[in-house]
């Protein structure tokens, strides 16, 4: 995902990636992809203090994979 977020010219600020990429201090909103219940994988966005889960995926890869589909 760095690589791909590199390459878009994406800012920090605009996501985070739970133990990866937890930009600071944390921007008032942005999107994220973090380890969800049962072992799946989550896609959202954080507005006005709180969270909104768009989307489940079975693994990281998926997860980020959308990610970056929203960012661009």
């Amino acid at each position: 995902m760095r690589t791909a977020d590199v390459e878009a010219r994406i800012p920090g600020g605009y996501y985070r990636i739970e133990g990866v990429h937890e930009p600071a201090p944390t921007p008032p909103d942005f999107l994220f992809v973090r380890r969800g219940e049962g072992g799946c994988w989550e896609t959202g966005a954080f507005e006005r203090g709180a969270y909104e889960v768009l989307a489940q995926h079975p693994d990281e890869a998926a997860a980020c994979a959308h990610l970056l589909s929203l960012l661009v």
